[in-house]
Order: C-alpha cells, then structure tokens, then sequence
C-alpha cells in the first residue's frame, strides 16, 4: 500500500523550525512554485525567497518565510533547508511593514536593499497566508 504522508522538517541555520507529518508541501523554486504529495518523485531543487506552506496529516495548515535554500525530497521525505527560515506565528506584522517601508524608502539600487524589500514582502505574506 502506498504511503498517503509525508515526514518534513523546515531547518534554520541554527535551528529545527518545524518537523512532522503533512500531506502537501507548497514551495516557490527558481523554476516557479511545486507542491509535493506522498510518493512524489525524487528531486532536489533551489528555493527563492518566499513562503512554504504546509498542512499537516491533522489538516492544520502553517507558513513559514525562507530565504534561498533547497528543497529536497525522497522516499516520502521532505527537507527544507534555509539559512533563515521563520514561521508566520512568529513575526510580528507591524515590525514587518516598518521593515517595507524603510526597505523602499531608502531607494538604494543594490542587492542588499532590493533582498531587504523581499524578505519584507515575504513577512507580511506569510501572515496574511497564515490569518
């Protein structure tokens, strides 16, 4: 019989954000947006920064924000490897949209200023996703 969930762990540089069991994973790739059933392919690809939504077996659903990373999965296991990553119930809204508003206000043209708009505009995804 083929299995019907999937074992993830979402993992932080310095931490294990989240580990259990769900039955989809929804992730933006540099090839755009995949979602990842039980018995799904094998595959690694690049993440971009974004959001990852998930829902559980218990049919909870979470988001989390990442920046660029991987994303691996074989054998009804899923890793979500992220050098920063954080859940939706753990960013303060109002922090998120400051961070925007000083991100664009500051009308820099470099990477960093551009990466700082993006990760502001992932926060507030993700809590809107998450609401």
């Amino acid at each position: 019989m083929a299995e019907t969930s999937l074992q993830v762990e979402l993992v932080a540089a310095d931490r294990v954000v989240w580990s259990g069991e769900a039955k989809i994973v929804v992730a933006r790739t540099v090839e755009g947006d995949v979602g990842i059933l039980a018995n799904h392919a094998p595959m690694l690809a690049v993440l971009v920064q974004g959001t990852v939504q998930v829902t559980t077996t218990e049919n909870e659903s979470w988001v989390a924000v990442v920046d660029s990373g991987f994303l691996s999965v074989a054998g009804n296991r899923v890793s979500i490897l992220s050098e920063h990553a954080q859940l939706a119930s753990e960013i303060d809204l109002q922090e998120a949209k400051s961070d925007l508003e000083r991100a664009t206000s500051a009308g820099d043209d470099d990477g960093d200023a551009a990466d700082a708009v993006g990760l502001a505009q992932a926060k507030i995804r993700a809590v809107e996703r998450a609401s």
